[in-house]
């Protein structure tokens, strides 16, 4: 499992590198992020509930039932959005409250 950084969505705010464990997201010279060892990826999704601007995807493989499918979140105040896309292009968005999280 891994993680994809959109170079063009990235906006250098280093957030995602301050909260990997392993410490695989590094930056260029001008501050966008890139996962340096693919392959070493843990799968936490830490990153991919940081980053602010939609720019880091999750590979959803066959493994776990994703058939390659990709995820990002977006969050709007408590809300956050799970956006899974589907390689026919097909999205499917499932809203959480934060406020609900530790509720049960």
């Amino acid at each position: 499992m891994s993680i994809r950084i959109d170079q063009t969505a990235c906006k250098a705010c280093g957030l995602c590198r301050a909260v990997c464990p392993g410490s695989l997201i590094k930056a260029r010279p001008d501050g966008t992020a890139y996962l340096k060892r693919p392959e070493e990826c843990w799968g936490c999704t830490a990153c991919l509930k940081e980053c602010r601007h939609g720019a880091i995807f999750y590979f959803l493989g066959a493994d776990i039932g994703g058939r390659g499918s990709t995820m990002k979140t977006e969050t709007e105040g408590p809300l956050r959005r799970w956006i899974i896309r589907r390689p026919d292009g097909e999205s499917v968005t499932i809203t959480v409250d934060r406020r609900d999280a530790n509720k049960y």
